[in-house]
């Protein structure tokens, strides 16, 4: 791609959330209901589509829990198969378990399915007590140190640079604002990339893939040419659904090996939805841009 315009996410990107994001999906949904999937599973629902956010995750991955206690036998697999048969998303997934299970059945599990409860431990865990205080503006009930300081930086100081100086840089991500915030104070680039430069959570309601904010991302930079850099199936689409509402521009998803996405089956996913590329980290981004 000849860019002029390079737009990352931030989870499995920037940094690593193996032991965050995803560990708090997994031991959220156990200290609300005692079981819970397995970390290997995320990946099952984030293939799915419509998760690229986590909370809904974590709903969605409560819900099968709950369904399992009403006689679901349905494995993950099975479960997100028909989650992604469905349109994907947290809605696809009620579907799919009130269809299988009926609705006297939906509704036991719907009266145990605690949302607000499984956010608010989720927030804990992941924040920790000290930010869980400044950014929920409440008191936890459990004093944890969080897993978001468990999140290694993958971006490099000199791949950071080498994009700054050559490429327009914008920020697409499922995360709040103020966690985004962190991540990006943490690789160097919160003072690089001013606030209409990003897009988090809190900036639009549709979400990946829905090309809207990496739409206007390109407006504003005024570019012919984006690169949007993942490590999802969501974030490939995402790119692909762009080139189809904006044919006056070019868009190429670049997918990257660091996230749930791993080896030759994450590069076959990756190519199967139309990617640009299959990198093994961005720190590869600025190089094949330039090649």
């Amino acid at each position: 791609m000849n860019a002029d315009a390079v737009v990352l996410d931030v989870d499995g990107v920037l940094v690593d959330v193996a032991d965050s994001y995803r560990r708090a999906i997994v031991e959220s949904v156990e200290v609300v209901y005692d079981r819970t999937i397995r970390t290997e599973d995320i990946q099952q629902f984030k293939d799915a589509g419509g998760f690229n956010n986590d909370w809904e995750l974590t709903y969605a991955a409560a819900l099968y829990v709950l369904a399992a206690g009403e006689g679901y036998a349905a494995s993950i697999d099975e479960y997100t198969n028909s989650i992604a048969e469905s349109g994907g998303g947290l809605d696809a997934a009620e579907t799919v378990v009130r269809d299988a299970i009926g609705a006297q059945a939906f509704q036991r599990v719907d009266g145990r399915w605690d949302r607000e409860r499984l956010r608010d431990v989720f927030q804990q865990l992941y924040l920790g007590a000290d930010l869980y205080r400044g950014i929920e503006g409440g008191e936890p009930d459990r004093e944890t140190r969080g897993f978001i300081h468990d999140e290694p930086v993958l971006l490099e100081a000199d791949a950071r640079d080498a994009l700054l100086a050559e490429y327009d840089v914008g920020i697409l991500t499922g995360r709040p604002e103020a966690e985004a915030e962190i991540a990006l104070e943490r690789v160097g680039l919160d003072d690089e990339i001013p606030l209409e430069h990003r897009f988090t959570m809190d900036d639009w309601e549709e979400g990946k893939p829905h090309p809207r904010a990496l739409m206007t991302l390109a407006e504003r930079f005024d570019a012919d040419s984006v690169a949007f850099v993942g490590d999802t199936l969501d974030d490939v689409r995402t790119a692909v659904n762009a080139s189809e509402e904006d044919p006056g521009r070019e868009y190429g998803g670049i997918g990257v090996l660091t996230g749930g996405l791993t080896g030759d089956d994450g590069r076959d996913k990756y190519e199967a939805e139309g990617a640009a590329a299959v990198l093994e980290s961005v720190n590869e981004v600025p190089g094949w841009l330039e090649g």
